[in-house]
Protein backbone atom coordinates (compact mmCIF):
# COMPACT_ATOMS: atom_id res chain seq x y z
CA UNK A 1 0.00 0.00 0.00
CA UNK A 2 1.75 3.27 -0.93
CA UNK A 3 1.93 6.71 1.52
CA UNK A 4 -0.53 8.25 -1.09
CA UNK A 5 -2.98 5.48 -0.40
CA UNK A 6 -2.43 5.91 3.32
CA UNK A 7 -2.41 9.65 2.79
CA UNK A 8 -5.80 9.31 0.80
CA UNK A 9 -7.52 7.42 3.43
CA UNK A 10 -6.67 10.07 6.53
CA UNK A 11 -7.86 13.09 4.42
CA UNK A 12 -11.17 10.62 4.43
CA UNK A 13 -11.67 11.66 8.20
CA UNK A 14 -14.05 14.05 9.18
CA UNK A 15 -17.06 14.50 12.01
CA UNK A 16 -20.52 14.23 11.40
CA UNK A 17 -22.17 17.68 12.76
CA UNK A 18 -25.72 18.13 13.79
CA UNK A 19 -28.03 19.90 11.33
CA UNK A 20 -30.11 22.67 12.69
CA UNK A 21 -31.06 23.90 8.94
CA UNK A 22 -32.67 22.34 5.93
CA UNK A 23 -31.80 18.96 4.77
CA UNK A 24 -32.97 16.59 1.94
CA UNK A 25 -35.48 14.36 3.60
CA UNK A 26 -35.39 11.92 0.36
CA UNK A 27 -31.70 11.22 1.73
CA UNK A 28 -32.73 11.01 5.67
CA UNK A 29 -33.24 7.87 7.70
CA UNK A 30 -35.55 8.48 11.29
CA UNK A 31 -33.81 6.21 13.67
CA UNK A 32 -34.81 5.95 17.34
CA UNK A 33 -31.31 7.49 17.89
CA UNK A 34 -31.76 10.46 16.09
CA UNK A 35 -32.33 11.13 11.85
CA UNK A 36 -29.04 10.98 9.84
CA UNK A 37 -28.69 12.76 6.72
CA UNK A 38 -26.89 10.78 4.23
CA UNK A 39 -24.53 11.78 0.95
CA UNK A 40 -25.74 10.89 -2.50
CA UNK A 41 -23.80 9.87 -5.12
CA UNK A 42 -25.83 8.89 -8.08
CA UNK A 43 -28.83 6.91 -7.14
CA UNK A 44 -26.80 5.62 -4.13
CA UNK A 45 -27.40 6.75 -0.78
CA UNK A 46 -24.65 6.14 1.80
CA UNK A 47 -24.67 6.83 5.49
CA UNK A 48 -21.37 6.92 7.23
CA UNK A 49 -20.68 7.00 11.22
CA UNK A 50 -24.38 5.87 12.31
CA UNK A 51 -23.74 4.83 16.38
CA UNK A 52 -25.15 1.87 17.10
CA UNK A 53 -24.21 2.01 20.76
CA UNK A 54 -22.62 4.79 23.11
CA UNK A 55 -18.78 5.31 22.76
CA UNK A 56 -17.39 2.44 25.01
CA UNK A 57 -15.18 4.68 26.97
CA UNK A 58 -14.86 5.98 30.65
CA UNK A 59 -16.32 3.53 32.64
CA UNK A 60 -17.74 1.75 29.58
CA UNK A 61 -14.04 1.05 28.74
CA UNK A 62 -13.68 -2.88 28.29
CA UNK A 63 -17.63 -3.08 29.67
CA UNK A 64 -20.29 -5.05 27.46
CA UNK A 65 -21.37 -2.20 24.54
CA UNK A 66 -24.59 -0.05 25.80
CA UNK A 67 -27.34 0.65 23.69
CA UNK A 68 -27.74 4.72 22.63
CA UNK A 69 -30.08 7.17 23.76
CA UNK A 70 -33.29 7.94 21.49
CA UNK A 71 -33.03 11.69 20.00
CA UNK A 72 -34.67 13.56 17.97
CA UNK A 73 -31.39 15.28 16.70
CA UNK A 74 -30.44 15.25 12.78
CA UNK A 75 -27.16 14.99 11.98
CA UNK A 76 -25.16 14.26 9.04
CA UNK A 77 -23.96 10.62 8.30
CA UNK A 78 -20.79 11.78 6.21
CA UNK A 79 -18.07 10.03 7.42
CA UNK A 80 -16.83 6.82 9.35
CA UNK A 81 -16.69 6.69 12.89
CA UNK A 82 -13.44 5.85 13.80
CA UNK A 83 -11.57 2.54 13.73
CA UNK A 84 -10.84 0.45 16.24
CA UNK A 85 -7.09 0.57 18.25
CA UNK A 86 -4.93 -1.27 16.22
CA UNK A 87 -1.16 -1.02 15.09
CA UNK A 88 -1.10 0.19 11.61
CA UNK A 89 -0.61 -2.34 8.82
CA UNK A 90 -0.16 -2.11 5.31
CA UNK A 91 -2.86 -4.77 4.08
CA UNK A 92 -5.32 -3.12 6.79
CA UNK A 93 -6.09 0.24 5.05
CA UNK A 94 -8.43 1.25 7.72
CA UNK A 95 -5.66 1.11 10.01
CA UNK A 96 -4.22 4.26 8.46
CA UNK A 97 -8.19 6.17 9.02
CA UNK A 98 -8.16 7.72 12.98
CA UNK A 99 -7.97 5.38 15.35
CA UNK A 100 -9.81 5.33 18.75
CA UNK A 101 -11.67 3.85 21.72
CA UNK A 102 -14.73 5.80 20.51
CA UNK A 103 -15.41 3.24 17.73
CA UNK A 104 -18.79 1.65 17.43
CA UNK A 105 -20.74 2.60 14.44
CA UNK A 106 -21.83 1.67 10.95
CA UNK A 107 -22.20 2.27 7.73
CA UNK A 108 -25.49 1.91 5.18
CA UNK A 109 -25.66 1.83 1.65
CA UNK A 110 -29.15 1.97 -0.05
CA UNK A 111 -30.05 1.79 -4.20
CA UNK A 112 -32.60 5.26 -4.31
CA UNK A 113 -33.97 4.03 -7.99
CA UNK A 114 -35.28 0.42 -6.13
CA UNK A 115 -38.49 1.02 -4.80
CA UNK A 116 -38.68 -2.69 -3.80
CA UNK A 117 -40.68 -2.97 -0.03
CA UNK A 118 -38.51 -4.60 2.71
CA UNK A 119 -35.93 -4.81 1.32
CA UNK A 120 -33.25 -7.57 2.23
CA UNK A 121 -30.40 -6.88 4.16
CA UNK A 122 -26.92 -8.11 4.46
CA UNK A 123 -24.76 -6.87 7.22
CA UNK A 124 -20.85 -7.65 6.90
CA UNK A 125 -18.29 -7.93 10.04
CA UNK A 126 -14.68 -7.31 8.98
CA UNK A 127 -11.45 -9.32 9.28
CA UNK A 128 -8.43 -8.94 10.56
CA UNK A 129 -7.07 -11.65 13.41
CA UNK A 130 -9.37 -10.23 15.71
CA UNK A 131 -7.00 -7.16 15.97
CA UNK A 132 -7.12 -5.29 12.87
CA UNK A 133 -9.57 -4.06 10.29
CA UNK A 134 -11.94 -1.39 10.21
CA UNK A 135 -15.02 0.06 7.80
CA UNK A 136 -13.03 3.42 6.29
CA UNK A 137 -11.51 0.23 4.54
CA UNK A 138 -11.88 0.89 0.59
CA UNK A 139 -12.40 -2.95 0.30
CA UNK A 140 -15.89 -2.64 2.01
CA UNK A 141 -17.12 0.39 0.41
CA UNK A 142 -20.81 -1.21 -0.37
CA UNK A 143 -21.67 1.37 -3.32
CA UNK A 144 -20.67 -0.78 -6.65
CA UNK A 145 -22.45 -3.66 -4.15
CA UNK A 146 -25.59 -1.45 -4.31
CA UNK A 147 -25.34 -0.28 -7.76
CA UNK A 148 -25.37 -4.06 -8.75
CA UNK A 149 -27.68 -5.54 -6.47
CA UNK A 150 -30.20 -2.73 -5.75
CA UNK A 151 -33.14 -3.96 -4.01
CA UNK A 152 -30.17 -4.96 -0.93
CA UNK A 153 -29.52 -2.73 2.17
CA UNK A 154 -25.87 -3.50 2.74
CA UNK A 155 -24.82 -2.43 6.48
CA UNK A 156 -20.93 -2.41 7.72
CA UNK A 157 -20.10 -2.60 11.34
CA UNK A 158 -17.53 -1.79 13.11
CA UNK A 159 -16.21 -3.11 17.12
CA UNK A 160 -13.47 -3.62 19.11
CA UNK A 161 -10.17 -4.99 18.41
CA UNK A 162 -7.22 -6.15 19.81
CA UNK A 163 -6.42 -5.19 23.47
CA UNK A 164 -9.94 -3.07 23.66
CA UNK A 165 -12.04 -5.79 22.10
CA UNK A 166 -10.80 -9.31 23.37
CA UNK A 167 -8.76 -9.64 26.47
CA UNK A 168 -8.89 -11.52 29.38
CA UNK A 169 -8.77 -9.25 32.85
CA UNK A 170 -9.97 -12.14 35.41
CA UNK A 171 -5.65 -11.81 36.33
CA UNK A 172 -6.10 -8.34 37.40
CA UNK A 173 -7.39 -7.37 40.62
CA UNK A 174 -10.88 -6.28 39.80
CA UNK A 175 -11.07 -7.84 37.21
CA UNK A 176 -13.96 -9.96 38.36
CA UNK A 177 -16.16 -7.08 37.02
CA UNK A 178 -14.53 -7.11 33.49
CA UNK A 179 -16.19 -10.67 32.86
CA UNK A 180 -16.86 -9.43 28.87
CA UNK A 181 -13.76 -8.41 28.33
CA UNK A 182 -12.50 -11.44 26.55
CA UNK A 183 -15.26 -11.11 23.91
CA UNK A 184 -16.24 -7.65 23.94
CA UNK A 185 -15.92 -7.45 19.67
CA UNK A 186 -18.79 -9.89 19.22
CA UNK A 187 -21.03 -8.39 21.96
CA UNK A 188 -20.30 -5.47 19.50
CA UNK A 189 -21.27 -7.36 16.50
CA UNK A 190 -24.64 -8.35 18.87
CA UNK A 191 -25.70 -4.93 19.76
CA UNK A 192 -24.90 -3.56 16.10
CA UNK A 193 -27.65 -6.24 14.91
CA UNK A 194 -30.27 -5.14 17.65
CA UNK A 195 -29.82 -1.59 16.46
CA UNK A 196 -30.50 -2.76 12.39
CA UNK A 197 -33.99 -5.23 13.98
CA UNK A 198 -34.02 -1.59 15.20
CA UNK A 199 -34.14 0.75 12.99
CA UNK A 200 -33.53 -0.92 9.78
CA UNK A 201 -36.88 -0.70 8.24
CA UNK A 202 -36.00 3.13 8.35
CA UNK A 203 -33.67 2.32 5.75
CA UNK A 204 -36.24 0.29 3.55
CA UNK A 205 -34.82 -3.06 5.13
CA UNK A 206 -36.79 -5.89 6.08
CA UNK A 207 -35.73 -6.74 9.86
CA UNK A 208 -37.17 -10.28 9.56
CA UNK A 209 -34.77 -11.28 6.80
CA UNK A 210 -31.34 -10.01 7.78
CA UNK A 211 -27.97 -11.90 6.43
CA UNK A 212 -24.89 -11.43 8.19
CA UNK A 213 -21.45 -12.39 6.56
CA UNK A 214 -18.20 -11.66 6.91
CA UNK A 215 -14.15 -12.40 6.31
CA UNK A 216 -11.17 -14.43 8.13
CA UNK A 217 -12.25 -12.79 11.70
CA UNK A 218 -15.35 -11.32 10.11
CA UNK A 219 -15.71 -15.10 8.93
CA UNK A 220 -15.49 -16.66 12.41
CA UNK A 221 -17.80 -14.32 13.75
CA UNK A 222 -20.43 -15.18 12.16
CA UNK A 223 -20.01 -18.68 12.61
CA UNK A 224 -20.21 -17.92 16.30
CA UNK A 225 -22.73 -15.51 16.73
CA UNK A 226 -25.37 -18.74 15.97
CA UNK A 227 -24.16 -20.02 18.82
CA UNK A 228 -25.00 -17.09 21.32
CA UNK A 229 -28.48 -17.10 22.82
CA UNK A 230 -28.10 -13.50 22.98
CA UNK A 231 -27.78 -13.47 19.23
CA UNK A 232 -31.35 -15.66 18.46
CA UNK A 233 -33.34 -13.68 15.96
CA UNK A 234 -31.20 -11.13 14.98
CA UNK A 235 -30.37 -12.91 11.40
CA UNK A 236 -32.16 -15.12 9.51
CA UNK A 237 -28.92 -16.10 7.11
CA UNK A 238 -24.42 -16.32 7.36
CA UNK A 239 -22.45 -15.98 5.08
CA UNK A 240 -18.80 -17.12 6.38
CA UNK A 241 -15.57 -16.81 4.24
CA UNK A 242 -12.96 -18.36 5.30
CA UNK A 243 -13.68 -18.51 9.21
CA UNK A 244 -15.08 -20.51 11.31
CA UNK A 245 -15.29 -21.63 15.49
CA UNK A 246 -11.93 -23.16 15.26
CA UNK A 247 -10.60 -19.60 15.21
CA UNK A 248 -10.96 -19.44 18.70
CA UNK A 249 -8.25 -19.61 22.04
CA UNK A 250 -8.97 -21.61 25.05
CA UNK A 251 -8.59 -19.90 28.14
CA UNK A 252 -5.13 -20.91 28.83
CA UNK A 253 -4.08 -19.56 25.03
CA UNK A 254 -5.72 -16.24 25.79
CA UNK A 255 -3.03 -16.08 29.30
CA UNK A 256 -0.16 -14.90 27.42
CA UNK A 257 -1.67 -11.20 26.17
CA UNK A 258 -2.78 -10.99 29.90
CA UNK A 259 0.67 -11.29 31.25
CA UNK A 260 2.44 -9.39 28.40
CA UNK A 261 -0.71 -6.29 29.12
CA UNK A 262 0.45 -6.50 33.15
CA UNK A 263 4.01 -6.40 32.21
CA UNK A 264 3.48 -3.45 29.74
CA UNK A 265 1.44 -1.45 31.24
CA UNK A 266 2.82 -2.06 34.69
CA UNK A 267 -0.64 -2.11 36.55
CA UNK A 268 -1.77 -4.62 38.64
CA UNK A 269 -5.40 -3.81 39.44
CA UNK A 270 -8.27 -2.53 36.94
CA UNK A 271 -8.15 0.45 38.99
CA UNK A 272 -4.63 1.57 37.35
CA UNK A 273 -5.40 -0.12 33.84
CA UNK A 274 -8.70 2.21 33.60
CA UNK A 275 -6.84 5.44 34.86
CA UNK A 276 -4.28 4.16 31.47
CA UNK A 277 -4.95 7.58 29.06
CA UNK A 278 -6.29 6.54 25.51
CA UNK A 279 -2.72 7.37 23.80
CA UNK A 280 -0.67 5.52 26.73
CA UNK A 281 -3.30 2.78 25.69
CA UNK A 282 -2.81 3.14 22.04
CA UNK A 283 1.13 2.65 22.51
CA UNK A 284 0.38 -0.55 24.54
CA UNK A 285 -1.57 -2.13 22.04
CA UNK A 286 0.89 -1.28 19.43
CA UNK A 287 3.48 -3.55 21.39
CA UNK A 288 1.00 -6.18 21.75
CA UNK A 289 -0.78 -5.84 18.80
CA UNK A 290 0.97 -9.59 17.75
CA UNK A 291 -0.29 -11.29 21.02
CA UNK A 292 -4.15 -10.60 19.63
CA UNK A 293 -6.32 -13.00 21.82
CA UNK A 294 -9.11 -14.51 19.26
CA UNK A 295 -12.36 -14.85 20.64
CA UNK A 296 -12.23 -17.12 24.09
CA UNK A 297 -14.12 -20.36 24.42
CA UNK A 298 -15.28 -19.15 27.82
CA UNK A 299 -18.29 -21.81 28.49
CA UNK A 300 -20.26 -18.50 29.29
CA UNK A 301 -20.83 -16.62 25.79
CA UNK A 302 -18.75 -19.04 23.83
CA UNK A 303 -19.27 -23.09 24.58
CA UNK A 304 -15.97 -24.89 25.42
CA UNK A 305 -16.83 -26.64 22.53
CA UNK A 306 -18.02 -24.21 19.85
CA UNK A 307 -18.96 -27.17 17.02
CA UNK A 308 -21.59 -28.58 20.03
CA UNK A 309 -24.48 -26.42 19.11
CA UNK A 310 -23.96 -27.19 15.59
CA UNK A 311 -23.80 -30.75 16.15
CA UNK A 312 -27.37 -30.88 18.52
CA UNK A 313 -29.08 -28.73 15.97
CA UNK A 314 -29.23 -25.04 18.64
CA UNK A 315 -28.57 -23.53 14.36
CA UNK A 316 -30.92 -25.33 12.72
CA UNK A 317 -33.06 -22.09 12.57
CA UNK A 318 -29.85 -20.42 10.31
CA UNK A 319 -29.86 -20.92 6.72
CA UNK A 320 -25.54 -21.02 6.03
CA UNK A 321 -23.14 -20.53 3.86
CA UNK A 322 -19.51 -21.22 3.99
CA UNK A 323 -16.29 -21.63 2.27
CA UNK A 324 -12.36 -21.43 2.35
CA UNK A 325 -9.95 -20.88 -0.42
CA UNK A 326 -7.71 -23.04 -1.87
CA UNK A 327 -4.25 -21.88 -0.61
CA UNK A 328 -5.27 -20.01 2.38
CA UNK A 329 -1.64 -19.82 3.89
CA UNK A 330 -0.01 -18.33 1.16
CA UNK A 331 -1.65 -14.70 2.39
CA UNK A 332 0.93 -14.80 5.06
CA UNK A 333 4.11 -14.66 2.73
CA UNK A 334 3.42 -10.93 2.01
CA UNK A 335 1.81 -10.41 6.05
CA UNK A 336 5.23 -11.78 7.56
CA UNK A 337 7.98 -10.01 5.02
CA UNK A 338 8.37 -12.46 2.07
CA UNK A 339 8.98 -15.50 1.28
CA UNK A 340 12.18 -16.54 3.51
CA UNK A 341 10.61 -15.47 7.09
CA UNK A 342 7.66 -17.81 5.78
CA UNK A 343 9.80 -20.45 5.06
CA UNK A 344 11.25 -20.64 8.49
CA UNK A 345 8.21 -19.43 10.40
CA UNK A 346 5.90 -22.03 9.46
CA UNK A 347 8.40 -25.10 10.10
CA UNK A 348 8.25 -23.54 14.13
CA UNK A 349 4.45 -23.74 13.89
CA UNK A 350 4.43 -26.88 12.60
CA UNK A 351 6.49 -28.26 14.88
CA UNK A 352 5.48 -26.63 18.43
CA UNK A 353 1.64 -27.85 16.98
CA UNK A 354 3.04 -31.32 16.63
CA UNK A 355 4.00 -31.50 19.96
CA UNK A 356 0.58 -31.43 21.28
CA UNK A 357 -0.71 -34.08 19.86
CA UNK A 358 -0.46 -37.57 20.24
CA UNK A 359 1.72 -40.14 18.31
CA UNK A 360 -0.94 -41.64 16.35
CA UNK A 361 -2.06 -38.53 14.99
CA UNK A 362 1.13 -37.52 14.14
CA UNK A 363 1.31 -40.28 12.13
CA UNK A 364 -1.85 -38.99 10.31
CA UNK A 365 -0.37 -35.99 9.74
CA UNK A 366 3.21 -37.24 8.66
CA UNK A 367 0.92 -39.32 6.17
CA UNK A 368 -0.55 -36.39 4.82
CA UNK A 369 2.70 -33.97 4.39
CA UNK A 370 4.42 -37.31 2.36
CA UNK A 371 1.19 -37.17 0.16
CA UNK A 372 2.57 -34.19 -1.16
CA UNK A 373 5.77 -33.31 -3.31
CA UNK A 374 8.00 -30.20 -3.29
CA UNK A 375 9.18 -27.65 -0.07
CA UNK A 376 8.21 -28.91 3.15
CA UNK A 377 7.33 -25.42 3.63
CA UNK A 378 4.04 -25.96 1.32
CA UNK A 379 3.21 -29.43 2.61
CA UNK A 380 2.74 -28.15 6.19
CA UNK A 381 1.10 -25.10 4.50
CA UNK A 382 -1.31 -26.91 2.89
CA UNK A 383 -1.88 -29.07 6.29
CA UNK A 384 -2.91 -25.37 8.03
CA UNK A 385 -5.33 -24.96 5.76
CA UNK A 386 -7.23 -28.09 5.92
CA UNK A 387 -6.56 -27.67 9.69
CA UNK A 388 -8.00 -24.04 10.59
CA UNK A 389 -9.78 -23.36 7.55
CA UNK A 390 -10.99 -26.17 5.08
CA UNK A 391 -12.07 -28.97 7.59
CA UNK A 392 -13.80 -26.81 10.07
CA UNK A 393 -15.94 -25.10 7.45
CA UNK A 394 -16.35 -28.53 6.11
CA UNK A 395 -17.88 -29.69 10.06
CA UNK A 396 -20.13 -26.59 10.64
CA UNK A 397 -21.86 -27.84 7.01
CA UNK A 398 -22.22 -30.99 8.01
CA UNK A 399 -23.37 -30.58 11.36
CA UNK A 400 -25.43 -28.12 10.43
CA UNK A 401 -27.00 -30.19 7.70
CA UNK A 402 -27.30 -33.66 9.97
CA UNK A 403 -29.24 -31.74 12.53
CA UNK A 404 -32.11 -30.18 9.79
CA UNK A 405 -30.18 -26.98 9.38
CA UNK A 406 -29.91 -25.96 5.47
CA UNK A 407 -26.15 -25.37 4.46
CA UNK A 408 -24.14 -24.90 1.30
CA UNK A 409 -19.89 -25.19 1.13
CA UNK A 410 -18.03 -23.10 -2.12
CA UNK A 411 -14.31 -24.11 -2.44
CA UNK A 412 -12.44 -20.79 -3.88
CA UNK A 413 -9.83 -21.60 -6.35
CA UNK A 414 -9.41 -18.16 -8.44
CA UNK A 415 -5.92 -16.94 -7.77
CA UNK A 416 -4.35 -13.79 -7.16
CA UNK A 417 -1.74 -12.24 -9.89
CA UNK A 418 0.36 -11.46 -7.12
CA UNK A 419 3.76 -13.64 -6.49
CA UNK A 420 3.34 -17.20 -4.79
CA UNK A 421 -0.36 -16.14 -3.25
CA UNK A 422 -2.14 -18.33 -5.63
CA UNK A 423 -5.52 -18.74 -4.31
CA UNK A 424 -4.94 -17.51 -0.85
CA UNK A 425 -7.17 -15.98 2.05
CA UNK A 426 -9.11 -13.30 0.94
CA UNK A 427 -8.52 -12.55 -2.29
CA UNK A 428 -12.15 -12.78 -2.97
CA UNK A 429 -13.02 -9.65 -1.32
CA UNK A 430 -13.13 -8.14 -4.46
CA UNK A 431 -15.09 -9.97 -6.25
CA UNK A 432 -17.87 -10.08 -3.12
CA UNK A 433 -18.26 -6.35 -2.99
CA UNK A 434 -17.85 -5.97 -6.50
CA UNK A 435 -14.45 -3.07 -5.86
CA UNK A 436 -12.91 -4.51 -8.82
CA UNK A 437 -9.95 -2.02 -8.72
CA UNK A 438 -8.83 -2.61 -4.92
CA UNK A 439 -5.76 -5.09 -5.98
CA UNK A 440 -4.65 -5.31 -2.89
CA UNK A 441 -4.76 -9.46 -2.72
CA UNK A 442 -6.13 -9.91 -6.03
CA UNK A 443 -2.84 -8.32 -7.40
CA UNK A 444 -4.79 -6.92 -11.04
CA UNK A 445 -8.18 -6.19 -11.54
CA UNK A 446 -11.20 -8.68 -10.36
CA UNK A 447 -13.11 -10.34 -13.00
CA UNK A 448 -16.15 -8.62 -13.47
CA UNK A 449 -17.92 -11.56 -14.87
CA UNK A 450 -16.83 -13.82 -11.95
CA UNK A 451 -17.98 -10.94 -9.56
CA UNK A 452 -21.25 -10.65 -11.03
CA UNK A 453 -22.19 -14.21 -10.71
CA UNK A 454 -20.36 -14.54 -7.27
CA UNK A 455 -22.52 -11.31 -6.14
CA UNK A 456 -26.03 -12.67 -7.23
CA UNK A 457 -24.94 -15.42 -5.44
CA UNK A 458 -24.58 -13.97 -2.25
CA UNK A 459 -27.41 -11.81 -2.57
CA UNK A 460 -29.87 -14.41 -3.61
CA UNK A 461 -28.87 -16.53 -1.09
CA UNK A 462 -29.70 -12.93 1.47
CA UNK A 463 -32.86 -12.74 -0.42
CA UNK A 464 -34.59 -16.72 -0.60
CA UNK A 465 -32.13 -18.77 1.48
CA UNK A 466 -30.62 -20.43 -2.19
CA UNK A 467 -27.62 -18.93 -3.99
CA UNK A 468 -28.07 -20.44 -7.15
CA UNK A 469 -27.75 -17.76 -10.35
CA UNK A 470 -27.18 -16.87 -13.27
CA UNK A 471 -28.16 -20.57 -14.19
CA UNK A 472 -25.24 -22.07 -12.21
CA UNK A 473 -27.21 -24.35 -9.80
CA UNK A 474 -25.76 -24.23 -6.23
CA UNK A 475 -26.47 -27.21 -4.42
CA UNK A 476 -27.04 -27.67 -0.55
CA UNK A 477 -24.15 -29.57 0.95
CA UNK A 478 -24.84 -32.91 2.75
CA UNK A 479 -22.81 -35.51 4.24
CA UNK A 480 -23.89 -37.93 1.61
CA UNK A 481 -23.21 -36.09 -1.29
CA UNK A 482 -20.90 -33.17 -0.45
CA UNK A 483 -22.40 -31.01 -2.84
CA UNK A 484 -19.49 -27.84 -2.95
CA UNK A 485 -19.38 -24.89 -5.05
CA UNK A 486 -15.85 -24.52 -6.82
CA UNK A 487 -14.98 -20.97 -8.02
CA UNK A 488 -13.07 -21.20 -10.79
CA UNK A 489 -13.01 -19.28 -14.40
CA UNK A 490 -16.67 -21.62 -14.59
CA UNK A 491 -18.05 -21.91 -11.57
CA UNK A 492 -18.96 -25.51 -11.09
CA UNK A 493 -20.29 -28.14 -8.69
CA UNK A 494 -17.66 -30.84 -7.44
CA UNK A 495 -18.90 -33.77 -4.82
CA UNK A 496 -16.72 -34.33 -1.64
CA UNK A 497 -13.97 -32.17 -2.87
CA UNK A 498 -10.61 -33.19 -1.60
CA UNK A 499 -11.76 -35.91 0.01
CA UNK A 500 -8.74 -38.13 1.34
CA UNK A 501 -7.77 -35.21 2.91
CA UNK A 502 -10.77 -35.05 4.84
CA UNK A 503 -10.76 -38.64 5.73
CA UNK A 504 -7.72 -38.31 7.38
CA UNK A 505 -7.30 -34.88 8.97
CA UNK A 506 -10.87 -34.71 10.15
CA UNK A 507 -9.90 -36.54 12.91
CA UNK A 508 -7.78 -34.12 14.11
CA UNK A 509 -10.18 -31.22 14.99
CA UNK A 510 -10.59 -31.75 18.23
CA UNK A 511 -7.22 -30.54 18.98
CA UNK A 512 -8.74 -27.19 17.88
CA UNK A 513 -5.63 -26.21 15.92
CA UNK A 514 -5.35 -22.22 15.57
CA UNK A 515 -2.90 -19.27 14.74
CA UNK A 516 -1.83 -18.86 18.86
CA UNK A 517 1.06 -16.78 19.57
CA UNK A 518 1.98 -19.56 21.65
CA UNK A 519 2.96 -22.12 19.07
CA UNK A 520 5.17 -19.51 17.39
CA UNK A 521 7.44 -20.14 19.90
CA UNK A 522 10.86 -20.52 18.26
CA UNK A 523 12.27 -23.01 21.43
CA UNK A 524 11.53 -25.95 18.71
CA UNK A 525 14.36 -28.38 17.48
CA UNK A 526 14.25 -27.12 13.72
CA UNK A 527 15.21 -23.20 14.76
CA UNK A 528 17.92 -24.66 17.52
CA UNK A 529 19.48 -26.29 13.97
CA UNK A 530 19.00 -23.04 12.57
CA UNK A 531 21.17 -21.32 14.74
CA UNK A 532 23.75 -23.77 14.09
CA UNK A 533 23.58 -22.87 10.46
CA UNK A 534 23.44 -19.33 11.21
CA UNK A 535 26.61 -19.46 13.22
CA UNK A 536 28.57 -21.53 10.85
CA UNK A 537 27.76 -19.44 7.74
CA UNK A 538 28.54 -16.21 9.95
CA UNK A 539 27.83 -13.64 7.39
CA UNK A 540 26.16 -15.91 4.68
CA UNK A 541 22.91 -16.56 3.94
CA UNK A 542 21.66 -18.79 6.72
CA UNK A 543 22.71 -16.60 9.18
CA UNK A 544 21.34 -13.54 7.49
CA UNK A 545 18.08 -15.91 7.34
CA UNK A 546 18.55 -16.24 10.81
CA UNK A 547 18.30 -13.14 11.60
CA UNK A 548 15.43 -12.23 9.65
CA UNK A 549 12.99 -14.65 11.21
CA UNK A 550 13.99 -13.22 15.12
CA UNK A 551 14.11 -9.90 13.78
CA UNK A 552 10.38 -11.20 12.71
CA UNK A 553 9.35 -12.49 16.41
CA UNK A 554 10.53 -8.95 17.67
CA UNK A 555 9.07 -6.41 15.41
CA UNK A 556 5.48 -8.04 15.78
CA UNK A 557 4.88 -8.77 12.47
CA UNK A 558 1.18 -9.52 11.72
CA UNK A 559 0.05 -13.64 12.30
CA UNK A 560 -3.07 -15.17 11.00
Amino acid sequence: MTEASNSAIRAGYGQNMIITGEYDPGLSAKCANGTFVAKRFGDIAEYRGVPFAKPPVGELRWKAPVPPDDSDTVREAFYNGKTPMQTEWPTEQASFYPQGEDCLYLNVWKNLGDDTEKKPVMVFFHGGSYGWGGTADPMYDGKNFVKKQSDIILVTAGYRVGLMGFVDLSYFEGGELYPDAPNLGLLDQIEALRWVKRNISSFGGDPDNVTIFGESAGGGSVSLLPVIPRAKGLFRRVIAESGSVALTFSKEECREFSRRLMRESKAGSMQELIALSEDELRKINEKLNQYNNFPMRDGRLIPLDPYLPYKVGYTKDVDILIGTNAEEMNYWIGEIGGLIPFRFSIPVKFENDMKLLPPSDRKRVKRFTDSFKGHSMWRMARFYDEMMFRLPAVCQAESHDKNGGRAYMYYWTVESALPLRKACHAVELAYVFGNLDETIYTGEPADEALSDTVMQMWTNFARTGDPSANGVEWERYSADTRATMVFSAEPHTEYDVLSERRKLLMPLLSHMINPSYATLDYNVPFVRKTIALGLAAAAGIAGATLLTVFALKKSGKKRG
